[in-house]
């Protein structure tokens, strides 16, 4: 067993039956059947448990998470590295930075009901946390990353092609789902920038319902606002305004290497 897996596993104590059947249904779901459950159950577990069940930080599924977020990024990068032989890094670099957007992963995770099998606390749950896109994000890289674990990567590849993979042309057309800061991230390394300043320019409403407002800076200079309701939605508005006036979001080399391959 590896290192990696003892630290997940729970003492000895296994799964209970009826969270087994519960897991029983979400394998049959995805597609794949666990070799160990208890990986299977570490990607469900959100922190909002630990406590209740007197476990440490490390049990819940951000491990899981920080290391199915890098073997998505992997697969992400191979499957279109071999898709499109011709493409130039920035727009394997676009292509990835869309698919692995925490819109794209949550919409992946509702496909496959992944809320209804995460285990929450009480609160967490009546709070609505098997719909909280973070939850769900977080919880979807956690499963690759536990199938990752369980038999290697190529079963990872098949469940990150078949559910997240399987209509990436249709996701890169969305705005919605492109991950603006990326973008305009990737655009300042390549240039040698600094890396962009978004600062808080307004904060308005009460607390349930608050308004930000964020403006972008790149090399000392304003490249537009955006507002949300949160910081993270304004400043990807923000970057989605910026990432347009440096022409980033143009389709056409897409279109032509998408047709090539």
């Amino acid at each position: 067993m590896s290192f990696l897996r003892q630290l997940l596993r729970r003492n000895d104590g296994g799964v209970p039956s009826e969270l087994r059947q519960q897991l029983r249904r979400l394998e049959k779901r995805i597609g794949y059947r666990f070799t160990d459950s208890i990986l299977l159950v570490s990607a469900l577990r959100h922190r909002s448990v630990l406590n209740k069940e007197n476990l440490g930080r490390h049990e819940s599924n951000e491990r899981l998470e920080f290391l199915g977020d890098a073997v998505l990024d992997f697969i992400i990068a191979e499957y279109f590295y071999h898709l499109f032989p011709g493409m130039v890094e920035g727009q394997l670099t676009k292509l990835r930075s869309v698919i692995v957007s925490g819109t794209a992963l949550v919409e992946a995770a509702r496909r496959i009901d992944l809320g209804s099998h995460l285990i929450l606390s009480e609160n967490e749950d009546r709070a609505g946390g098997r719909n909280r896109a973070s939850i769900l994000e977080d919880a979807f890289e956690a499963l690759i990353g536990a199938i990752y674990l369980d038999r290697g990567i190529a079963p990872a590849r098949e469940f990150v092609e078949t559910h997240l993979l399987d209509n990436w042309r249709e996701v890169v057309k969305k705005d919605e789902y492109v991950n603006f800061k990326s973008l305009v991230l990737e655009h300042a390394q390549a240039n040698s920038w600094d890396s962009p300043e978004y600062r808080l320019v307004e904060e308005t409403g009460p607390d349930h319902s608050k308004r930000f407002v964020v403006e972008i800076f790149l090399n000392g200079e304003s490249f537009g606002r955006g507002d949300g309701s949160s910081k993270k939605s304004a400043e990807q508005k923000a970057a989605s305004v910026a990432a347009s006036k440096l022409g980033l979001l143009g389709s056409d080399d897409l279109d032509s290497d998408s047709a090539s391959g």
